[in-house]
C-alpha cells in the first residue's frame, strides 16, 4: 500500500474506494470526492500510482484474487477501470472489463463493503432506428450478447442483477453514461468523428447524446453521496441532429443502405481488416438517448451540453483519421469514404480478394 499527503477529517461519513483513479473519470471523481467533507476517505485504487493529492493509494491490479484485503476499511466502492479502445484485442478487453467487474464484486462482499458501483454503458439499450428518444431509464436491454463492447457491457449488467442474490447484503447500482467524450476517450463512436465525410444510414435518423467525463464524475459523485439507487443513466441534455452534428464537426455526410453498410463492415471484420464487428456501427447510426431522470431528480445538472461534449471529442481527436473504427493515415481514410457507396463495396470486395491470396 502506498500512502499520499492525506488531509485530516473529522467526517463520520463512508470511506469510498475508486478503481481506475490513476487516469480519466476516475482521476476526476476521486479528486472530487476528496475534497468532500461529508467522506471519511477516498482510496484509488489502479495498477499504478496517480497523481491525485488527498487520498489513499493502494496499487493493485482489481483482478487480482488479494484484492478484498485492500477494502477492509471501505464502505462504497466505484469501478471506472474499463477498457474502452476498438484496439484491444477483444478477448482480453472482455477478460478486463467483465473478470474486473466480477472481482470488485466477489472482493466486496467478502471486506462486507455495503455497496459497489458499476459502470458499464447506455450502449446496453441497443441502438436501433425504431428506439424511443429519450429511452427510459427502465427500458429493456436490447443490444446484442455478442463480441462487441456493448457485450461486455451486458454481461457486468447481468453480474450487477445477480450479485445481491449471490452476496445477500451487498447494494450493486449500475451506472450507464451515454457516448464519453473528453481527454483520453477512444471509442468506436469517437472514432466516426476521426473520418473525412460521416457515414449515414439510409431511412435512419440519427440522434446524438453525449457524456462528458467531467459530467460522469460529478453524476458518479452524487450517486455515492446521495445514494442514487439504479439504474442511473448519465448524459447531456436533449440531442443533436444530424444537422447540427455536421455544422459542428464541419464535415460532409455520404449515405449507405443499412443492408450494404453494415454487411461490408461485418466482412471487413471478419477478415481482419476492422477492430469493431457491424454492431458496434449501430451505435453511431441510430439513436440510443437517454433520459438521465434519476440524477435530474436528485438534483444533478451536466456542466456540458452536447454541442460543448462534441467538440470536445473533435479537439481530442484531431490530427487522427479512422475509417469503420480502423486508424489508418489521412490520405487512406479519404480515399475509403469519399466515394460513398460505390468504393465501400470495392474496398469490401478488395479486403476480399487479399485476405484470399493470403491464404493460397
Amino acid at each position: 500500500m502506498v500512502t499520499g499527503q492525506v488531509r485530516p477529517r473529522r467526517s463520520r461519513g463512508p470511506v469510498v474506494a475508486v478503481t481506475g483513479a490513476a487516469s480519466g473519470a476516475g482521476r476526476l471523481l476521486a479528486a472530487r470526492l476528496a475534497e468532500r467533507e461529508e467522506i471519511r476517505k477516498v482510496v484509488a485504487v489502479d495498477a499504478h500510482r496517480g497523481d491525485v493529492p488527498g487520498v489513499t493509494w493502494r496499487v493493485v491490479d482489481i483482478r487480482d484474487p488479494l484484492l478484498p484485503g485492500r477494502l477492509s476499511d471501505v464502505d462504497v466502492i466505484v469501478n471506472l477501470d474499463l477498457e474502452h479502445s476498438p484496439d484491444a484485442d477483444p478477448r482480453e478487453r472482455r477478460t478486463h472489463n467483465v473478470r474486473g467487474a466480477q472481482t470488485v464484486v466477489t472482493a466486496a462482499a467478502a471486506a462486507r463493503v455495503r455497496r459497489v458501483v458499476l459502470v458499464t454503458s447506455a450502449m446496453v439499450y441497443g441502438a436501433a432506428p425504431d428506439n424511443e428518444v429519450p429511452l427510459p431509464e427502465d427500458a429493456p436491454l436490447l443490444a446484442e450478447a455478442d463480441a462487441s463492447i456493448a457485450g461486455d457491457f451486458l454481461e457486468i449488467e447481468e453480474l450487477a442483477a445477480t450479485a445481491p442474490a449471490t452476496h445477500p447484503g451487498l447494494d450493486v447500482t449500475v451506472v450507464r453514461p451515454a457516448a464519453l467524450a473528453g481527454p483520453g476517450v477512444d471509442t468506436v463512436v469517437t472514432r466516426h468523428f476521426e473520418a473525412p465525410r460521416l457515414l449515414t444510414v439510409k431511412g435512419a435518423e440519427p440522434a446524438w447524446q453525449f457524456c462528458h467525463i467531467e459530467d460522469l464524475a460529478s453524476a458518479l459523485e452524487v450517486v455515492v453521496t446521495a445514494e442514487v439507487p439504479g439504474p442511473v443513466a448519465v448524459g447531456s441534455e436533449g440531442r443533436l441532429g444530424l444537422d447540427e452534428v455536421t455544422e459542428i464537426t464541419g464535415k460532409r455526410t455520404f449515405e449507405l443502405p443499412a443492408a450494404l453498410t453494415f454487411g461490408t463492415a461485418q466482412r471487413l471484420h471478419r477478415l481482419g481488416m476492422t477492430p469493431v464487428p457491424a454492431t458496434d456501427l449501430h451505435y453511431v447510426a441510430y439513436p440510443w438517448v437517454v433520459d438521465c431522470a434519476r440524477l435530474r431528480a436528485a438534483g444533478w445538472k451536466p456542466l456540458h451540453d452536447n454541442a460543448s461534449a462534441l467538440r470536445a471529442v473533435l479537439e481530442e481527436s484531431a490530427g487522427r483519421h479512422a475509417v469503420v473504427g480502423r486508424r489508418v493515415g489521412g490520405k487512406e481514410a479519404t480515399v475509403a469514404t469519399a466515394a460513398g457507396a460505390t468504393v465501400a463495396a470495392l474496398g469490401a470486395a478488395a479486403a476480399i480478394r487479399r485476405a484470399r491470396k493470403r491464404r493460397r
